[in-house]
């Protein structure tokens, strides 16, 4: 094969990656955006929740009685709200690392391709 030809090979092959590239970028900065609002909605929906449950929490304990059971209510409300917050935790960070995957995966390619060599 003549030089002119690997060149025009090697061209070819070059612009075919390249355009790879940026159609992966550009599906990439379609998605970015949906898990930026997914993570927003994860947080609103924490939030809400730990709102209703703390205004639930104060209802009842303005409620009681006796000290007995106002250390019962909010031992209850503490149990409630440490397996809300580790759920939640996990939720949103697992919300993370799908946007951190995304946001690399258009430069997943970069590197594939780039030592050739031209003889």
């Amino acid at each position: 094969m003549s030089n002119v030809n690997r060149n025009n090979s090697n061209q070819n092959s070059t612009q075919e990656a390249d355009k790879e590239r940026v159609d992966v970028a550009t599906a990439s900065s379609t998605t970015f955006p949906a898990g930026f609002q997914a993570l927003a909605t994860a947080y609103g929906d924490y939030t809400k929740k730990s709102f209703e449950d703390t205004r639930s929490f104060v209802e009842k304990l303005s409620g009681v009685k006796s000290f007995e059971k106002a250390i019962e209510i909010q031992t209850e409300y503490a149990k409630t709200a440490y397996e809300t917050f580790v759920t939640e935790s996990q939720k949103i960070g697992a919300l993370y690392g799908d946007l951190a995957k995304q946001s690399y995966k258009p430069f997943g390619g970069f590197g594939v391709g780039t030592n050739s060599t031209n003889r």
